[in-house]
């Protein structure tokens, strides 16, 4: 191992990508990133549990009412790269939001979900700590079952970039590879849910 891979290893770059594009469409066209939770929009709740759980740099990807949330929520530290095409799927923001880390040298990308915000620090903290190369696959799982965040080691950028399509995301990807998935439990930490529909929305204080 050289010397850069072996620091690496030790003490990884782990950049953090957090997708906050979608339009809400069953929310009724409410733009997820604005969606208040605790007084403060879940674009902020987001960015703290990525910068809290150790990842840096951080890279936001907005997409619907991006001018907005630029000026209503606080992303002071974050890159933030606007998607053109968010209404595409959550694919096309995966693939700005790991061409954004070019240049970075960045040792891995651990993914957040905006509309997730039972998901904290603690889960992204466990997730980030799973890193054991720049070929690392690591996914949180509830009770087993495979859930955000999920780690992508930098030599897996450009496949999982070139399978990312439509509303799949990297699912094709992890689907391929679920042998080289290292799996990390955090049900005792973290709720998985996701706010998609009106009836979720019971999950935001």
């Amino acid at each position: 191992m050289t010397g850069d891979a072996a620091s690496g290893a030790k003490n990884p770059k782990v950049a953090g990508v957090l997708l906050a594009a979608g339009g809400g469409r069953r929310l009724g066209g409410r733009p997820k990133a604005l969606l208040e939770h605790r007084g403060r929009p879940l674009v902020e709740h987001a960015v703290r549990s990525l910068r809290n759980g150790g990842c840096g740099p951080l890279h936001v990807v907005l997409g619907a009412a991006a001018d907005e949330v630029r000026a209503r929520a606080d992303l002071t530290g974050c890159a933030v790269a606007v998607n053109p095409g968010w209404e595409e799927g959550m694919g096309s923001s995966l693939r700005l939001g790991l061409a954004a880390l070019t240049g970075t040298h960045a040792d891995a990308a651990l993914v957040l979900l905006v509309d997730q915000p039972g998901i904290g620090a603690e889960a992204v903290a466990r997730v980030r700590s799973a890193y054991r190369s720049r070929a690392s696959l690591v996914a949180a799982a509830y009770d087993g079952e495979r859930g955000h965040p999920v780690l992508f080691g930098a030599d897996r950028w450009a496949d999982i970039a070139a399978g990312a399509r439509g509303d799949q995301g990297a699912r094709a990807y992890l689907r391929e590879h679920r042998d080289a998935i290292t799996l990390v439990e955090c049900s005792d930490v973290a709720e998985a849910y996701d706010i998609d529909t009106s009836q979720d929305l019971r999950h935001l204080e």
